[in-house]
């Protein structure tokens, strides 16, 4: 049978007690399964309801002609609907039971249990969206933030796929003009052709180079920013957390080596969400417990995306502290001087590298500017903070840009060393297939499954 030929039914609300639940159906028999067990007090089929209506009754096991419960269905009709296919939702009390039952009894009548991400696959495969846009699906459903969820209805809404096929238009354009020269070899391609051809390609290259790399802050939004706070024992890192979440997340005592374990909460700057972690404190120790908690920190050093180095303001630095420093220098960082409210003269700021922040984790002062200090060191000035471009989020898309822009500087390469001009078409048609893969133009089954595989069963 034809994938697209079974009618599928999921859960599509989330599990756990509600004033709803919706069960839902996509396929050609969508109404007729759904008829078999729903009875209306007025004895109306779903089969002569109109589309985009609302039908009440009762859900039926029809063994034994038990209500199951009340609700109300919603039928819509191919090809208007989320996946041009017909589509049914029943709209039940939100307790599990209902729910589970009407689903079973959907399944008996001929209905597929769906697989998770299908109704949206479906949507894709039958060309109501592309393929950049079933992922931004799934994406404003993870959205953490205002900001993240701009970013998801903006390639919801198809804005990077416009911005791929205008970019892929003018490749294809290019290609033309490669190819005429092709088929015509008795008009050799003078020196003015040649480089009105590689200017465009310089242009184009250009605004590949500009999405990928707006791929990290895109990627920031989408998953947030993993952030490290780590320092020598006692200089403060639990009391900044604390400061920075303004609650009492961690335990703070005048004990060095409290924290053991890396602790992890959430934080939102500005609509960029920040998976921040306090760490242990660096430093030699004999103690088992407290040997795995350093080692756990380094471990949270080596994975974060960035890094807040915390350094004690009331006491000259010393070697602990200098370990430290060795430790981030390859990462990103802000570096921090906590208890600044009682500073202490012979410290030395000059061991560190800017951005430094003084703060005081007891008093508030300055947990403002190192939320701006890391806000700043992810984003850059006027980009994806006010959201005006196409910022791409996912890995998949920045590979098939990076492969369009690797094919593309070869055929300018090809066309400025005298190759033959099938060389640079072959490379132009490369760039075209790479951009193609984003928007579902060039995929495989296996791209597909992956992409798909990341949904919950009902969407």
């Amino acid at each position: 049978m034809n994938y697209l030929d079974d009618t599928i039914a999921a859960i599509s609300t989330a599990t756990g007690e509600g004033g709803i639940g919706i069960v839902r159906l996509s396929g050609k028999d969508a109404i007729a399964v759904v008829d078999k067990i729903f009875s209306s007090p007025k004895n109306k089929r779903l089969k002569d309801a109109k589309s985009h209506t609302v039908v009440y009754g009762f859900i039926i096991d029809p063994s034994g002609n038990e209500r199951i419960d009340e609700v109300l269905v919603t039928v819509m009709r191919a090809p208007m609907t989320y996946t041009k296919e017909d589509v049914v939702e029943i709209n039940c009390h939100g307790g599990m039971l209902p729910l589970r039952k009407t689903l079973e009894m959907l399944l008996k009548e001929g209905a597929r249990l769906a697989e998770p991400g299908e109704f949206t696959k479906r949507a894709f495969l039958n060309g109501r969206i592309d393929l950049s846009q079933a992922e931004a699906v799934i994406d404003v459903i993870r959205a953490k933030t205002e900001q993240a969820e701009r970013l998801a209805l903006q390639q919801l809404e198809g804005r990077l796929s416009s911005r791929i096929a205008g970019i892929k238009e003018r490749i294809a354009n290019v290609c033309a003009h490669v190819e005429a020269y092709i088929d015509f070899p008795e008009e050799e391609i003078e020196t003015p052709a040649k480089d009105e051809i590689i200017g465009s390609m310089r242009g184009i290259i250009g605004d590949l180079a500009a999405l990928s790399r707006g791929y990290d802050e895109g990627r920031f939004f989408r998953e947030g920013v993993s952030t490290a706070i780590v320092g020598k024992p006692n200089v403060g890192k639990s009391s900044l957390l604390n400061a920075l979440l303004q609650k009492d997340r961690a335990i703070v005592t005048e004990m060095p080596g409290t924290t053991r374990d890396v602790i992890e909460d959430y934080l939102n700057i500005k609509g960029l969400p920040l998976k921040i972690m306090d760490t242990a404190g660096i430093r030699e120790t004999h103690d088992l417990a407290e040997m795995e908690g350093v080692r756990r920190s380094l471990c949270a050093i080596e994975g974060a995306d960035i890094v807040i180095a915390v350094f004690d303001g009331s006491r000259p630095l010393d070697e602990a502290d200098a370990e430290v420093v060795e430790k981030v220098k390859d990462k990103k960082t802000v570096f921090v001087i906590n208890k600044s409210d009682i500073a202490n003269p012979a410290f030395q700021s000059s061991a560190l590298i800017q951005p430094i922040i003084n703060v005081s984790s007891l008093t508030g002062m300055g947990v403002d500017a190192l939320k701006d200090a890391v806000y700043s060191l992810c984003i850059s000035s006027g980009s994806a903070a006010g959201v005006e471009d196409v910022i791409i989020t996912k890995i998949r898309h920045k590979q098939s840009i990076d492969n369009a822009l690797k094919s593309i500087k070869e055929a300018a390469e090809a066309l400025r060393g005298g190759q033959p001009l099938e060389v640079a078409a072959l490379f132009l048609r490369e760039s075209l297939d790479s951009l193609g893969e984003i928007v579902g133009v060039v995929t495989t089954e296996d791209i597909l499954n992956r992409i798909f595989s990341e949904f919950c069963i009902g969407k």
